[in-house]
């Protein structure tokens, strides 16, 4: 279990727990000089108990957990476990470069990619939310996490391979984190490539960028060992796992490695199927209510045995 700080400046604020401490040791010694002046012990001891003046320890910490608890709720402070939940956001990231039309796969990469994201977007439970962005030497948004699955699929249909030269998977990465961010659902992106990124954000600085971001990346690699050729210029195209597999590791996502159109079709249905993913949950208001209901009670116990004579 990890814990977030939404607004990490205000725990300054528990820097006043040792004049608390000062003050409460004070009051005693202050109190005691006081009590001191009366000449009937006895009394004093039936109103305070076995001591002149009471140590009050279990005031004292009260007083530190509900100003702990104060300073914790105005920070904003979250909690993050690992979970099973079917309710989360999602972007996918599609390679769109021109090696997407090496034809190892049937017609061609893109062609079966996008068969692959047709029936994965179909499978989809009505509470997920979906992005889908495409990269070459730069990231394009085509669509902000949305639960309205027809748009998404009509977008789907109409995408294109990119004209710009590269393979960009540092800005898919950084592009994808920013487009999930805020929140308490689960985030996940799945980014599909068949090149090597050589061109802009190098990946791994991506990771660095991204790095709290409770963002998993699930990664696939489309391409064959042998490689896929492109008829019309005759160049053939072989796929880079190194990349995709430190990305999904980096993020404690998995790397999938489809061999044909078939098993690409597999391994989006075994994505839709993850269950176990980062769930937060803000704890602020529990917090608050913690703080307040411990001021209460030392408010009544203070007018008991418990108050500094």
């Amino acid at each position: 279990m990890d814990i977030e700080f939404l607004k990490p400046q205000y725990l300054l604020l528990l820097a006043i727990i040792p004049l608390i401490i000062f003050v409460h040791f004070y009051s005693l010694k202050h109190g005691r000089k006081q009590a001191l002046k009366f000449a009937n012990f006895d009394a004093i001891k039936r109103v305070t108990g076995e001591t002149v003046v009471a140590k009050n320890a279990l005031l004292l910490a009260m007083r530190i957990i509900a100003v702990v608890a104060l300073v914790l709720a105005a920070s904003g402070t979250k909690i993050w476990y690992e979970g099973q939940s079917v309710d989360y956001d999602m972007v996918l990231a599609i390679d769109a470069s021109s090696s997407m039309l090496a034809e190892d796969y049937k017609p061609n990469r893109m062609e079966a990619t996008r068969a692959a994201v047709l029936m994965f977007i179909d499978s989809m439970p009505s509470s997920a939310k979906i992005g889908l962005i495409t990269f070459s030497g730069a990231a394009y948004v085509h669509a902000l996490p949305t639960d309205d699955m027809n748009k998404l699929t009509e977008i789907v249909h109409g995408l294109e391979i990119q004209k710009l030269g590269g393979t960009d998977i540092g800005t898919a990465i950084i592009t994808s984190a920013n487009m999930l961010a805020g929140g308490d659902r689960p985030k996940a992106v799945v980014l599909l490539s068949d090149g090597q990124s050589n061109i802009g954000v190098n990946p791994m600085d991506a990771l660095e960028y991204i790095k709290g971001s409770k963002v998993v990346i699930n990664t696939i690699g489309i391409g064959t060992s042998e490689g896929g050729i492109i008829s019309d210029i005759g160049a053939a195209f072989k796929l880079d796992e190194e990349t995709l597999q430190e990305v999904a590791a980096a993020t404690g996502g998995q790397y999938f490695r489809p061999t044909d159109e078939a098993s690409l079709m597999a391994t989006f249905t075994q994505i839709a199927s993850l269950k176990d993913r980062p769930i937060g949950k803000d704890i602020s208001i529990y917090l608050l209510f913690l703080a307040v209901f411990l001021l209460f009670i030392e408010w009544g116990l203070i007018s008991t045995k418990y108050k500094i004579i």
